[in-house]
This record gives C-alpha cells, structure tokens and sequence, in this order.
C-alpha cells in the first residue's frame, strides 16, 4: 500500500515537472520571438517610421507596427509598396493567429466572433501576394482591427486599390495606417478591442527624389464620395493620434509636407 502511495507521488511529481519543464520552454520561446519582434528587418524602411505613443513597435518581416495594449490593435502599422511586390496570385486563406511579438499579449482572433465587425486588415493581404509567407504575416491579429463589412468591403477597399495604383505608378510608396485611437470607444469582445470612428492612412512618395504625402481620414461608413473628398494634412491626423509621422525628415520639410492638404500631383483618375 505504501509503495503504490509512493509511485502515485511519483507519478505526480513526473507530471509537474513535465508540465514545469514545457511552461518554461514556451516562456523561452516567447521571450525570443519578443526580441526578434524588436529588431528592424533589412527591408524595413526605418527612416519614413512612425513615432509610438505606446514604446511597443514591432518588426516583422514585411511590416512593422506599434501596437497600442489599451486599444488591443496597433495605432499604426507601416509598410513599403513596390510595384515588385504587387502579384495577382491568390494564396489560400489562412487562420488568423495571435501575434506573439507583442510581449503585452496581442487579442485572440475569438474577440471578433459574432461581433458583426470584420477583421479589418491594416496591411492588406491584397500588398502582401509576392509570396505565400508575406500574404500570411498579415493574418496576425495585431494587423487588423474592427471593420463594418460595407466600410471593409467599400470605401477602405477602394482606397486600398489606389493606393496600389500608386505603387505600381511610383514604383513604391510608403504607406501608415490605423484607427484613429483613443479614450471612450466602443469595444467587443471579451479582451475589450475597441472599434474606431475613424481609419487613416498617410502614404509617402520619395522615389524620384521629390519627397510628396498624402494623408486621409474617414469616418467608419461606407460612402460613395470620391476618394479626394477624404484628404486632410498629415498635421491633422496627428492632433487626432498624437503620433509624429515622419519624425527623421529635415524640420523645414516635414512642416510643410505635413501642412499641405493638397492632392493635386497625385492621380485620381
């Protein structure tokens, strides 16, 4: 009796330690994934970066991004468009996953469910085809936020394929975008991811050496206006974020890009 008390202890103590053992292997692993996430990759165009309000920016390998815990969405995500990158190949659709970069823990895909909001993508997919893994990075949850379909599938989209005309037009663009964040917004799910009011997205030109931006701002709803009617300064969306767009540019010519709401050496035709 005694000594199957014994090998029941035993048993126990195995079961603790392999459980203890694969705990402290999955901390490893996060805590590595962490510090990678932390590092600029080669074809990340650090200098056009974003300011963070929230010291949580993220390098992945196709975009980077500055992910806001209280909101549990990136404030910003920031990516270079090369006509290079722009493919029509379709790759198969994958799982969203929980970004495991971000070391205050991304939100589960599951807040989304029943929410009747879409999982916006920040960095389209759509930018991403050049290759199956690139396509696949955008699927993190750090990389969407709460979209009504019509607004997804409608004006955002819209906006997005032209922004992909000016890619393949300017042979690469620099794009940033996100909702715009901030204290009172309604939220879903169970971790509390807050829908925004409104979306942005700031697109840089600098491949001819003539540096030009372009900077909207919607309000979450579909509409049928022409996308022209969206552009506002970059000065604006930043008293809106409190984000510092384009901090690495000389001073006297990031105040007058950043002043400037004007469209008229961008093609909307």
């Amino acid at each position: 009796m005694k000594k199957n008390k014994i090998y029941s202890i035993i048993a126990i103590l195995i079961v603790v330690a392999i459980y203890a053992y694969d705990y402290y292997q999955k901390s490893e692993e996060q805590s590595v994934i962490v510090e990678t996430g932390k590092t600029p990759k080669e074809d990340t165009n650090s200098y056009f970066l974003p300011t963070s309000t929230t010291d949580q920016i993220i390098h992945h390998q196709n975009y980077s991004l500055s992910y806001s815990e209280p909101h549990e969405q990136a404030e910003w995500v920031a990516y270079e468009l090369k006509a290079a990158h722009l493919s029509y190949t379709n790759h198969k659709r994958p799982y969203f996953e929980i970004d495991k970069s971000v070391k205050t823990g991304a939100a589960h895909w599951r807040n989304y469910k029943k929410s009747g909001y879409d999982r916006g993508h920040l960095c389209p997919a759509g930018d991403r085809r050049f290759t199956k893994e690139a396509h696949d990075e955008t699927f993190l949850t750090s990389n969407v936020s709460p979209q009504e379909h019509e607004f997804n599938a409608g004006v955002w989209n819209r906006l997005e394929q032209k922004v992909r005309y000016w890619a393949r037009k300017n042979d690469g663009i620099f794009v940033v975008t996100g909702g715009v964040l901030k204290n009172g917004l309604k939220t879903i799910g169970e971790e509390d991811v807050s829908v925004p009011n409104q979306f942005y997205k700031v697109i840089l030109d600098n491949t001819k050496g003539n540096i030009k931006v372009l900077a909207f701002l919607m309000d979450h709803k579909d509409s049928d206006l022409p996308l022209y009617k969206f552009v506002v300064s970059v000065d604006e969306v930043e008293k809106l974020t409190g984000i510092d767009f384009f901090p690495k540019l000389e001073d006297s010519v990031e105040n007058r890009l950043e002043a400037s709401s004007s469209y008229k050496s961008w093609s909307f035709n």
